[in-house]
């Protein structure tokens, strides 16, 4: 059974209180310190256990820092609490990413991270909630993430329970039917505290998303299911805290995140190649140069 780290419990409560308590541009730098160390995990993950999907999982990290440590609200020590925000993974197979986040977040210790995939380990290539805390519901079959946090966002709403509900999903992930039928069940009940994110990288196995099946324009697709539409910079933190803000408007949020595939490592960013390709020893020592620690 996973439980909580003490140490990396504390470090987490000092960096997200700040940016919660104050002027988030502070703790800016604390994000992107955190970043750093959410990539360098998971590229020595990925390489460990000779699986995985790197170019999502680097696309995806500054969302769910941004999210974990500066809008939901979570306990590591207590990860059922019943006032807590649920957050959904969609795109599952990104999982790598997720648990080096809730590592960091202190949801269970670090060292938990050299056992990804391995047998018996609790860190399955998907995210699996019955094995590791922080985790609310399995994913990776896309589609279904998105629907389930709808249900969960539309259970809120009948309860009158203020917590809220974030889905992050793949922007090759919409090519799922289920989507679109959970984005007009959001904005038929006017489920405000739904905020869904994507992970806007325009690369999906195999090639662009706009050769597969175009997307665009995606905005107006989302506003004409009856969403509130914000569009960011995926990997500017303070872009992302502030679009991440509670909806204003009775509507469903949609984060519309414009992100590179592979962020941080110079021969995998925007390269389709890298959506599941798995970096040989030289070129893990290549990477982790690259992202070096931020002090």
């Amino acid at each position: 059974m996973l439980t909580a780290d003490p140490l990396r419990l504390t470090e987490y409560r000092e960096v997200s209180g700040r940016i919660r308590a104050g002027d988030p541009r502070d703790a800016v730098a604390e994000l992107e310190r955190v970043s750093v160390q959410v990539r360098r995990s998971i590229v020595q993950m990925i390489s460990r256990a000779g699986l995985g999907h790197v170019g999502g999982d680097l696309s995806v990290t500054d969302i769910l820092v941004a999210c974990f440590y500066g809008v939901l609200s979570v306990d590591p020590e207590r990860p059922r609490w019943e006032g807590r925000d649920r957050f959904v993974l969609s795109k599952g197979h990104c999982a790598a990413a997720l648990y080096s986040t809730l590592a960091h977040c202190g949801f269970f210790p670090t060292a938990e991270l050299e056992t990804f995939m391995a047998p018996l380990s609790a860190l399955n290539g998907h995210p699996n909630k019955i094995k590791v805390p922080g985790v609310e519901t399995n994913t990776g079959a896309l589609g279904h993430g998105f629907p389930v946090a709808t249900g969960c966002a539309l259970g809120a709403e009948l309860d009158g329970a203020p917590w809220r509900t974030v889905v992050v999903l793949g922007d090759g992930e919409l090519q799922e039917g289920s989507n679109w039928e959970a984005a007009m069940t959001a904005s038929h009940y006017g489920l405000s505290s739904l905020t869904a994110v994507v992970d806007r990288n325009r690369l999906q196995q195999g090639a662009r998303t706009e050769e597969t099946k175009t997307l665009e324009p995606l905005a107006d697709k989302w506003r004409s299911f009856g969403w509130e539409v914000r569009e960011v910079d995926g990997h500017d933190h303070l872009a992302l805290l502030g679009a991440l803000e509670r909806s204003t408007s009775g509507k469903p949020v949609v984060v519309i995140a414009n992100t590179v595939k592979g962020k941080g490592v110079s021969f995998m960013e925007d390269r389709v190649e890298w959506h599941h390709k798995v970096p040989s020893p030289e070129q893990v020592e290549a990477a982790l140069a690259e992202l070096e620690p931020v002090r």
